[in-house]
């Protein structure tokens, strides 16, 4: 399995609207394209002295690397641009791939 990891970092004040269009909008979206299993969304715990900031961490978990590819380039440029235009610098995605060990 793997997954891809977008962490999403914001400010306070953005965290209701950004949860609610993730939940209402995009995450529906990305899972509509038919790439991913499943997803988990999560909240990255800090110390209030790191605290500059909200950070999220969503998990998709697909098949296989071709399936990311096919989501890569079929259907991620589109559903990113559609991030940015709703929250423009914002909110700053960071990308990762992960493979599953057992």
């Amino acid at each position: 399995m793997i997954i891809y990891n977008v962490t999403c970092s914001m400010e306070k004040g953005l965290v209701e609207e950004w949860l609610k269009w993730m939940k209402e909008t995009h995450l529906p979206e990305v899972m509509e394209t038919g790439c991913f299993i499943e997803y988990k969304m999560l909240r990255l715990l800090t110390n209030d002295s790191d605290d500059t900031g909200v950070n999220y961490a969503i998990q998709y978990t697909c098949e296989n690397h071709e399936t990311l590819e096919r989501y890569r380039s079929q259907y991620g440029p589109e559903l990113q641009a559609k991030t940015l235009e709703k929250f423009g610098n914002s909110v700053l995605a960071y990308r990762s791939v992960l493979e599953h060990v057992e």
